[in-house]
């Protein structure tokens, strides 16, 4: 790949049991030049669990994943990629090299997991530079390379986690209702889907009363945003629907000041369903698929959902607020019944 050379960090990874199956002969073209194979051999050989340990100084890292159960755990481990990842590859240097060692069925996980590690929004004071980093995947039970579609799917889902990650990363003053319904039109318009808004005063005549009611009070307005795609020969009809709450203040039923930090968050739903559309269109779904976008803020103001409130949603049902910091499943509630 043109983005290793030979000071590229490189950082080999992954479980005990699997980094334990791979010899120096499978990373010698990346690591030779600054490892040797006695020394690989012998940090390999007594290497424990969640460690990391340097194998060249601040250029070359070998870690093995933790196998902590948590809420997050899956077979995959891709939670642990993701932040053995972050903590070990260092953060400058124009490029970087990432070695994978897993099963050949999480090779896609793994690799989503590593897109996540490398955010692309960041405004700290110091100079930040771009870099090239090559992602390669070592699998013991299955050595065959992998496919040009394989290598398609991954390049496009890792675009897609890193856009989705951008969204949530930025803050309120930086990613409002509007900014995000602007990010979805473009990537609707750049895929060649169909594209439909309704925001601000629509929503209320056209019987949104959910997303309306939560985020009226809002500078940006709220809105609804569909992506849809319509492939010809399509037989099946799917339909993802995505949280997307730009700000989460709670309303009137406020959260605390160490609840409310974080809150920028809040649209992860809406963001993930918006990269999760862009991929799977990217990558040729051959189905009717539509990205259904809830999006408002929850902000507090003379207009506000007040608690006693009671909203009209789009299916027809009315719904009693007895807690304004509820807003997710009445946004939700109108873009279920919508999709």
């Amino acid at each position: 790949s043109s983005g290793i050379n030979a000071e590229s960090p490189i950082r080999p990874g992954g479980e005990q049991a699997n980094l334990q199956r791979i010899s120096f002969s499978d990373v010698e073209s990346l690591i030779s030049n600054r490892v040797s194979a006695k020394v690989f051999n012998e940090v390999l050989a007594d290497i424990g669990e969640s460690e990391g340990v340097s194998l060249y100084p601040k250029t070359v890292s070998l870690a093995t994943l933790s196998s902590k159960h948590s809420r997050h755990t899956t077979p995959t481990a891709a939670h642990h990629v993701m932040d053995t990842v972050s903590k070990h590859l260092p953060k400058n240097g124009n490029s970087a090299v990432v070695v994978v060692v897993c099963h050949r069925q999480h090779v896609f996980a793994c690799g989503v997991a590593v897109a996540r590690a490398f955010p692309t929004y960041s405004l700290k004071t110091r100079d930040v530079t771009t870099r090239d980093v090559t992602v390669c995947f070592i699998t013991p039970d299955d050595p065959s390379p992998l496919t040009e579609q394989d290598i398609k799917v991954l390049t496009s889902t890792a675009k897609s986690i890193r856009l989705a990650a951008d969204i949530v990363d930025r803050p309120r003053n930086e990613m409002t209702c509007d900014d995000l319904v602007k990010c979805a039109v473009k990537i609707g318009r750049d895929l060649g889907v169909d594209v439909t808004v309704v925001s601000g005063e629509q929503l209320k005549e056209q019987g949104f009363g959910g997303i309306y009611g939560v985020g009226k009070a809002a500078e940006s307005p709220p809105a609804l945003c569909v992506l849809s795609h319509k492939p010809a020969g399509a037989t099946k009809t799917i339909a993802w629907c995505g949280k997307g709450i730009m700000y989460d203040t709670g309303g009137f039923s406020i959260k605390t000041k160490t609840g409310m930090p974080g809150m920028k968050r809040d649209c992860g739903g809406a963001a993930g369903i918006l990269g999760a559309f862009q991929s799977a269109v990217e990558c040729g779904f051959s189905e009717n698929l539509h990205a259904v976008l809830c999006i408002a803020e929850n902000s507090v103001g003379p207009c506000a959902a007040v608690p006693d409130d009671i909203h009209i949603l789009y299916s027809g049902k009315s719904v009693e607020i007895n807690n304004t910091d509820a807003e997710g499943r009445l946004v939700l509630g109108d873009g279920v019944a919508y999709a």
